[in-house]
């Protein structure tokens, strides 16, 4: 099939107007980027007026949340309920245009519904799974973590996820916003443990991820080698100094922060208490670290307290909001994520990579929030969601 006469975003930073993609339905990838001529009894549908780009790759979900205001309301579900949580928020994630992610953990979940996605027995975008994130007693996310203390018990927590199935290791390196009792800017883990942990990942060939807001800790984890930090809502120019020395890349989720800002009546104390001071430091500092060059891959953290899934497309526009540019945002949210966290093939638009795209009426380098609404969204070649306009077909 060929997709003809549109924009190509390819999810590398590169654009092309008046060009073509061909997708091959029985492999479920491009064949070709550019000029393409139908072959034979090849359906060609013409799209003036369409952007096509590359799948949305989110770097940082939670499944096994709503959206509740608290994660408290969580803890006591059933594993057969959380699983069908899990399975209802990763198909509205994929017709919402996000085919790829990266699933932060729960009881183990994650990696079993990647599985039944892999096996068609459940509609939802590629995943890149973890079993739980990794905690201090009565750390960050204790509810549905895995408590820890010391470097062994860290090594150990380590083996014990990737015996699971975890594709990556997550860990908290401070505290949180929803966790009562815990502070964001509070160090957590001692230097020592935090080496145990990336040391151990790193042996067994995984890329591990931090919480991390407060900008000691930050730096603790960066020091320790750590692959990708998560939030970095406290940073000082030391943090952004190293985060571009070590190549480290930072996955800011703006979305978490500015849905609780908005949702006040709701929200519990706790929340509320902490995201005030956290909303308007996390804009700064998301900043500065633009302006500094740091690597950035979108995520949005969907599923905390009003961070609905479904609307992961936003955090495109929140980049752009505060710095970005629009190219730079979709790359951010695209090539740039998938890479990052590992998803093979995924997030470009060129030969050989999944066909995994979506179609957009308009130019979203003009107005990022078209990529909301796309007109049809595409997994291995197959319209999961919407459909391709039949403008013109020739045979």
């Amino acid at each position: 099939m060929i997709l003809r006469d549109v924009r190509l975003i390819d999810g590398r930073g590169a654009v092309e107007t008046e060009a073509a993609i061909r997708l091959d339905p029985d492999s479920g990838r491009i064949e070709a980027v550019g000029d393409a001529e139908p072959q034979g009894e090849e359906p060609s549908v013409s799209l003036p007026g369409h952007t096509v780009v590359p799948g949305l790759v989110d770097a940082h979900v939670h499944f096994s949340l709503s959206g509740q205001a608290t994660v408290e309301d969580v803890v006591g579900t059933s594993d057969v309920d959380l699983t069908l949580t899990e399975v209802g928020n990763a198909r509205t994630t994929l017709e919402s245009g996000v085919t790829g992610v990266r699933a932060m953990g729960a009881r183990g979940l994650d990696v079993r519904l990647k599985r039944a996605i892999e096996r068609g027995d459940a509609s939802g975008p590629r995943m890149v799974a973890n079993c739980r994130s990794i905690t201090i007693t009565g750390g960050h996310g204790h509810h549905l973590g895995q408590e820890v203390d010391g470097p062994v018990e860290c090594r150990r927590a380590v083996r014990e996820q990737i015996k699971q199935g975890a594709e990556f290791i997550k860990f908290m390196a401070t505290g949180g916003v929803t966790t009562p009792g815990t502070d964001p800017r509070t160090l957590a883990f001692t230097h020592e443990e935090m080496e145990a942990l990336i040391d151990e990942a790193h042996r067994r060939g995984v890329h591990v991820a931090t919480h991390a807001h407060g900008a000691k800790g930050i730096k603790a984890a960066v020091e320790a080698g750590v692959d990708t930090v998560e939030h970095g809502t406290f940073m000082d120019e030391e943090a952004i100094e190293m985060l571009i020395a070590e190549d480290v890349t930072l996955v800011p989720t703006l979305s978490a922060p500015y849905r609780i800002a908005r949702n006040v009546e709701q929200a519990t104390k706790e929340s509320l208490r902490k995201s005030g001071p956290v909303y308007e430091h996390h804009i700064e500092s998301f900043k500065q670290a633009i302006e500094a060059g740091v690597r950035i891959a979108g995520g949005t953290d969907a599923g905390t307290p009003f961070n609905y899934h479904g609307t992961n497309s936003t955090e495109i526009s929140f980049m752009v909001e505060h710095g970005m540019d629009p190219i730079d945002a979709i790359t951010a949210m695209t090539g740039t994520a998938a890479e990052t966290i590992g998803l093979e093939d995924a997030g470009t638009l060129e030969a050989g990579s999944y066909a995994d795209l979506l179609v957009i009426e308009g130019d979203p380098l003009e107005d990022v929030s078209l990529l909301r609404e796309p007109t049809a969204v595409m997994k291995g070649g197959e319209v999961v969601a919407g459909a391709i306009p039949d403008l013109e077909r020739d045979r």
